[in-house]
């Protein structure tokens, strides 16, 4: 989570998935800091991708139209909204592009946020891809023969084919998010009408976003498919099949449970999940930067343990309790200290990246602590595994274990109130409650009564079929 920001800024997606982290720690801080990133928003719903934290300005430099980054804003602030219950922040004044006179409520800036995706859509009516989404690598509208030049600017940024699947998944998950807020605020209209384009985009992730074992990743500004059998390297990436499975997205159909075989069969080794295979050999600039990279490093085929926590999150969602922790595992420091003579980087922090099963120094860490990943392997293990999720009404306790646990303790600060939680998993199941008592009295569901802050709360949840 640590960078200084201080030459080309920090990042607007960086950031706003940094919060997901210690919002619950630093509530207040998360709320200041979504209010400076807002502000680097476009009046269109872009964003600056970069912007500086001391100036609070956005970085020209680098600029826009890389897509994914207005969803990210929904991201944040639904967890910040969750975590705390302040639906006020939703009311501030906020600035477009740093410009006083432009401020509006930061509910508007997450419609507009909303109404980008909606807005950039290409011929299979999947999200515009832009400049690059999550993967800064992946350059569909580049084209770069010169060498230096940057893969980041170069190029038409607002292709109007290459599209992405990934952005669609992230859309899904985030559409629905927006949808609770605007439930939250009295809008019931637009959350009806939100819910509608996030199931219509699953209908098309699941239509030409499908490769009939796991999800596609893209396609290329000829209209191509990438991360397809039909091609010949690069058959398969990660980021869709993690982020398309937690969305929901053929959750009940049965493509999620094929993606993520697919993903255990194919990109799977014993130091993390690759983040796509075959590896490139070559360079193509109709995919730019992301096959710059020596096979097994960086983008290229390495395991980035920024996204393997996306798959053990939508290996829970499927319920399978086990292999959630057996991902969560492979790249924790806490589990790796064994290896340090392979992974060689400080035993206590994340890296950026481990070099994949195609480098001749497999398992070896590359760039600790330039990473998301702690953030996102917090949410993993506290939200999807054991299972204590923030909603809008109270947290929600829904856990997905290994199944040879006996249960687990903990102790839960949200919104002022302490809950001390209990699971019990006797009947040792992957995931499934029976039922929940909260002081003693059995409740509806699985979601807390929210308590007065203050207030100790005794919480026991039993799992069971």
């Amino acid at each position: 989570m640590h960078q200084s920001g201080t030459g080309r800024g920090m990042g607007f997606r960086d950031s706003c998935q940094d919060l997901l982290g210690f919002v619950h720690l630093i509530p207040a801080r998360a709320r200041e800091r979504i209010l400076d990133i807002a502000a680097t928003q476009f009046e269109d719903g872009n964003a600056y991708h970069q912007y500086q934290p001391l100036t609070k300005k956005g970085n020209m430099d680098i600029g826009a139209g890389f897509n994914d980054d207005p969803l990210w804003l929904i991201a944040a602030v639904s967890a910040y909204v969750r975590e705390t219950g302040d639906l006020s922040i939703l009311d501030e004044q906020v600035d477009f592009n740093n410009d006083h006179k432009l401020a509006q409520p930061l509910m508007e800036h997450l419609r507009r946020s909303y109404q980008y995706t909606l807005n950039h859509r290409g011929p299979h009516g999947l999200p515009l891809i832009g400049r690059a989404d999550w993967n800064d690598c992946l350059n569909l509208n580049c084209f770069s023969k010169t060498p230096g030049e940057s893969f980041q600017t170069s190029g038409p940024s607002e292709g109007p084919v290459a599209e992405s699947v990934f952005i669609g998944g992230m859309f899904v998950k985030y559409a629905n998010e927006y949808a609770d807020l605007c439930d939250a605020t009295h809008r019931a209209n637009e959350a009806i009408e939100a819910r509608n384009a996030a199931q219509e985009m699953s209908r098309v992730i699941l239509g030409p976003g499908w490769d009939g074992a796991w999800f596609r990743r893209a396609y290329d500004a000829f209209g191509n498919p990438v991360g397809s059998k039909k091609n010949e390297e690069g058959q398969i990436y990660i980021e869709p099949q993690g982020m398309c499975v937690m969305a929901g997205v053929g959750v009940e159909s049965g493509e999620a449970v094929k993606a993520l075989a697919s993903v255990k069969e194919k990109l799977d080794t014993k130091y993390g999940i690759v983040l796509l295979q075959p590896a490139y050999t070559r360079y193509h600039e109709e995919l730019g930067e992301i096959t710059s990279y020596p096979p097994g490093y960086k983008e290229n085929a390495g395991i980035f343990c920024h996204n393997n926590p996306w798959v053990s999150c939508a290996e829970t969602v499927v319920g399978h309790g086990d292999r959630a922790f057996e991902i969560y595992k492979k790249t924790c420091p806490a589990y790796i200290e064994n290896i340090s003579e392979i992974h060689r980087t400080e035993p206590y922090v994340y890296s950026q990246m481990v070099a994949g099963k195609d480098a001749p120094t497999h398992g070896e860490g590359k760039n600790s602590w330039l990473t998301g990943t702690a953030a996102w392997t917090f949410v993993n293990v506290s939200q999807y595994i054991l299972g204590v999720q923030p909603t809008l009404k109270g947290l929600r306790i829904d856990p997905c274990i290994p199944h040879e646990l006996d249960g687990f303790e903990l102790t839960r600060v949200f919104r002022g109130a302490t809950y001390h939680i209990m699971v019990d998993n006797s009947a040792h199941v992957e995931k499934g409650v029976k039922s929940v008592t909260v002081n003693g009295k059995p409740i509806q569901g699985n979601v807390l009564p929210l308590a007065k802050a203050g207030e100790q709360v005794e919480v026991r949840g039993v799992l069971g079929i």
